[in-house]
């Protein structure tokens, strides 16, 4: 095989396995009508990484979380993680 096919194909099957979910993840996205609860649920999700590693939380983020807006896996930040966008 050429070493650029093989290179293609491990791409494609990175990019395959990537985008796995586990079965739980499934069962919740299922749960729901829409992948997420509003557009402000939507830009939280997009900004912060799937792991959760690095969070970035506005006040705006917890009021939203505290009106039961969302759904997910939940972050937990401390005081001072919390940003105030400008």
């Amino acid at each position: 095989m050429p070493s650029g096919m093989a290179v293609v194909l491990a791409v494609a099957l990175w990019m395959a396995v990537a985008g796995c979910a586990t079965p739980a993840e499934w069962q919740e996205w299922r749960a729901h009508s829409s992948h997420f609860a509003s557009g402000q649920h939507g830009i939280f999700s997009m900004r912060n990484n799937p792991d959760s590693s690095s969070p970035r939380v506005s006040r705006a983020d917890l009021n939203a979380a505290q009106a039961g807006t969302g759904w997910g896996k939940v972050i937990t930040v401390s005081p001072e993680q919390i940003f105030e966008p400008r």
